[in-house]
Order: structure tokens, then C-alpha cells, then sequence
């Protein structure tokens, strides 16, 4: 093959080489409308309360942001922080600073690696309602504790408010703690002044309790000063309710030997209805609250002759 023919044949290959093809105009318009189209689909299947509105200010996009968490824990009952980063298109420390933020207003719970809606399951474990607004229970419990006095028998039921009372009683001389909680009678090992009596019955492990038919009759013979419950709803129509039937068989008890009837809950219990009720509103002497409590059902449950004190 001579030079001229080597270069003839050279570049035929050449021409024959697959290059990449350059799309026109029109087929990179429609990929770009292809792909704007997958991304609108995505952002559809979310739930429109996840969107952020854009061109706003700092302030107001972070109050933006974590009502859109409330909102979605609300429909979905419970997210993770990976789920909530990607969504919003910022950093997971930052999401994790939200819900921490949220946790202490008592409006949602953290868990491992997220958090879930306060009333995401109809009954949550004691550990967990623990957290739940602990800051009010706590002033809560300090102010009922100046309703009990050395040498009175008090009742506590199982309640992670009742709970919050023990600290400020330990130094009580001659007190008499009746209770079907267990986490109350441990939580008394260290004052031997005290003198708990517990209940017979089964344990119930979310609320760490002992309930059972030997247990409500354990209560007949005793004469209480004054009992503290919890609720986990309150209403005028409805009264003083809680979840499980058994707990509230057992508060019954108590509530018929009590002189007193004092109830500690937060605000958040106002209003709402759970499954029975274990004390009506005219069984009840006192309700201690904290401040966030509803002005109008406040008024109102001190019209029909409840004391409430606002911790």
C-alpha cells in the first residue's frame, strides 16, 4: 500500500469512529422537561405540608419549618431525622436542632434517629410520658406536695405527674403512701419515715402498676386524706379520663376512699377525651394545672365549683 492509499483508508476509519452524539435543542429541552417533570412528581407524592415557602426571612422559615414537622407528625405519627433533612433541603444537625426544640415545648417526643407525635399511640410507656412536658410536671408536683402534710395518708396513682410529687415529700415524718405504683414505692426506698402499702393484683408494664380485681378490693377498709391522679383527659362532659381500663378500674378505688380528690395534669390533657372516665367533675375537689392551661375551661370547671391552682 503506497503512502497515498494508507492516508485514504486512515481516514475512512477515522469518519467510522461512534463519537458521542450532540443533542439539538429540542431533545435537551425535553430532557430537561422530563426530569423537571420526575422532580415535580416527587415533591407531589410528598405531603404538601412538608413545602417551605421560599423568599422568606430566617425567622420565619425556621417557625415554618418545624410547624410543617408538627403537621406531619400529626398525619404520619412519626419521622426520622434523615427523612425530615432530605425534605427540607437542610443539614440533619439543623433538623435535630428543631426537634429538640419542639421536645421541650412538649410537642412531640424524640426517639433514636427521630421523634414521633405525642398521641401516635394510644398508650405510650412510662419512661416516655415521662418526658412529656416534664418541666410543668414538675412545678406541677412541687405545688401539690403543700397539700399533704406529716401524718396525712395520700394516695398516688400511676401517673408520671403523681410521680413528680414524691421529692418534695421524702422529709414528711409519719406519712402514709398508698399507691399501686411501682416506680412510687421505689421511689420511697430511701425515705423510711414514709410507710407505702401497696395493692395485690398483675403488673402492668406501660404503666410499671398493679392492677387486677384483688387490687381494687385491697382499698375498701383504707381512709385516705387526700389522693393526687393523672389524666390523660379532661373535659366538662366527659370529666377525668384514661386509657386503659384495668388503671382505671384501680383509680376508681382509690378516688371512693379519698376525702380529697386532687387532680395533676398539664394543659395539654385539657380537651381532650380518652377511653373512660374514672372521676366525673363534680368528684373532683382540685385540679393543679400549669399555666397553659385553657382560660375558657378553666373558667369554667371553677364555675362548677373546682378549685384550679395554676402551677
Amino acid at each position: 500500500m503506497n503512502l497515498k492509499e494508507y492516508d485514504t483508508d486512515h481516514s475512512r476509519k477515522r469518519a467510522n469512529i461512534s463519537m458521542p452524539r450532540v443533542q439539538s435543542g429540542a431533545e435537551h429541552a425535553s430532557v430537561l422537561s422530563v426530569s423537571s417533570c420526575f422532580r415535580r412528581q416527587r415533591a407531589a407524592s410528598l405531603p404538601s405540608i412538608l413545602q417551605v415557602s421560599p423568599g422568606v426571612g430566617k425567622e420565619h422559615r425556621l417557625a415554618q419549618r418545624r410547624q410543617a414537622i408538627l403537621m406531619a407528625l400529626k398525619e404520619k405519627g412519626q419521622v426520622t431525622v434523615a427523612e425530615l433533612s432530605e425534605r427540607f433541603g437542610v443539614s440533619e444537625v439543623t433538623i435535630r436542632a428543631d426537634l429538640q426544640a419542639l421536645y421541650e415545648q412538649g410537642l412531640l417526643l424524640r426517639t433514636r434517629g427521630g421523634a414521633m407525635a405525642t398521641k401516635a399511640l394510644p398508650e405510650l410507656s412510662f419512661d416516655v410520658r415521662k418526658q412529656q412536658r416534664s418541666r410543668q410536671k414538675a412545678r406541677i408536683g412541687k405545688a401539690a406536695a403543700h397539700l399533704i402534710h406529716s401524718g396525712d395518708t395520700i394516695a398516688l396513682d400511676a401517673s408520671t405527674t403523681a410521680q413528680a410529687i414524691i421529692p418534695h415529700i421524702k422529709h414528711l415524718a409519719e406519712l402514709n403512701v398508698v399507691t399501686n405504683s411501682l416506680r412510687v414505692a421505689m421511689s420511697l426506698l430511701d425515705a423510711p419515715q414514709v410507710h407505702v402499702m401497696l395493692p395485690g393484683g398483675h403488673l402492668r408494664r406501660e404503666s410499671i402498676s398493679l392492677v387486677g380485681q384483688e387490687g381494687c378490693e385491697f382499698f375498701e377498709d383504707i381512709n385516705i386524706n387526700v389522693g393526687f391522679f393523672g389524666a390523660r383527659g379532661i373535659t366538662l362532659e366527659e370529666g377525668f379520663t384514661d386509657v386503659n381500663l384495668e388503671e382505671v378500674h384501680t383509680k376508681r378505688a382509690m378516688v371512693t376512699r379519698c376525702k380529697k380528690v386532687v387532680i395533676v395534669a398539664d394543659a395539654s390533657k385539657w380537651g381532650q377525651v380518652a377511653t373512660t372516665t374514672f372521676a366525673p367533675v363534680e368528684r373532683v375537689d382540685t385540679v393543679i394545672t400549669d399555666t397553659d392551661a385553657p382560660v375558657d375551661l378553666v373558667a369554667e370547671m371553677r364555675r362548677r365549683g373546682v378549685e384550679v391552682i395554676l402551677a
